[in-house]
């Protein structure tokens, strides 16, 4: 190490002006980026103050996609139900929606780009956790710091429930769907993903959505943590958890419409 810095303490005035002004150009432009992402995209960030602003510039290129994806398959869009489910093991945001018969379709499986935490529950703020359990979207954030975000209803009625049983407050709270590369108990998706996502819960509408996180796919595999040191409550959840996913077939291949880390996935 001494002499890495006997090579620099020799090195000239104009060395160090060079190395900082490479430094800063590499900073400024689309090579070297936060989140690993372009430029542009994070210029994007707070572009828009409303979601009609979103909506106006995201949703005419993504609908054809979405359209087509949809009518390639015989159902109609916007769908009147989706049901997203989120695989923390997996890494994979899975989406589906009903037939005419009623059969839950399974139109797009998103890699989810970004996570932390380990298997098991969120219980408190700060400990980096994505929930487990059943929720509702209850807001589009177009403004996000992470390009646009669709807003969880963490806590919801079971968490708060559990919370009382244990003694516990400070639940934690801004769990969201959102673009960019980095998590903090949140599911990201990427931009290029969450431009989709959101204009497709646009317009099936708020109420119309379910959203399932579960630390692994229950039916095929227990999750990676001692059970007996968790929560009384935990199994009671999985059980729940096991049972809803049991109603959906899901795929280990990435099914989507938009390129991802420069390639196109799997259609």
């Amino acid at each position: 190490m001494y002499k890495m810095l006997g090579m620099y303490k020799c090195r000239p005035l104009r060395f160090y002006l060079a190395s900082t002004l490479l430094v800063f150009s590499l900073l400024s432009s689309e090579a070297i980026c936060p989140f690993g992402e372009s430029g542009s995209a994070l210029a994007k960030r707070g572009k828009h103050s409303t979601v009609a602003g979103a909506v106006k510039e995201y949703g005419p290129l993504v609908r054809d996609r979405l359209k087509y994806r949809f009518e390639s398959r015989g159902l109609v869009y916007p769908p009147r139900k989706l049901t997203m489910i989120g695989l923390k093991e997996e890494r994979v945001l899975h989406i589906f929606t009903p037939d005419k018969k009623g059969k839950n379709e399974l139109i797009f499986s998103y890699p989810i780009v970004g996570v932390s935490g380990s298997p098991g529950p969120k219980l408190k703020e700060g400990d980096r956790q994505i929930p487990e359990g059943i929720y509702k979207i209850i807001g589009f954030k177009p403004n996000s710091i992470a390009h646009l975000a669709l807003i969880l209803n963490y806590p919801n009625k079971e968490d708060i429930k559990y919370a009382r049983q244990e003694k516990r407050s400070n639940l934690g709270s801004d769990i969201e769907i959102h673009g960019s590369f980095w998590s903090t108990g949140c599911l990201a998706m990427g931009d290029s993903a969450i431009e989709e996502i959101f204009i497709l819960a646009h317009d099936t509408g708020l109420r119309s959505i379910e959203v399932i996180l579960s630390p692994c796919n229950l039916n095929l595999k227990e999750p990676e943590l001692d059970m007996k040191t968790g929560p009384k409550w935990l199994p009671e959840v999985y059980n729940r958890l096991k049972d809803r996913l049991s109603e959906f077939e899901m795929v280990k291949e990435i099914s989507t419409t938009i390129p991802w880390n420069n390639q196109i996935l799997s259609q």
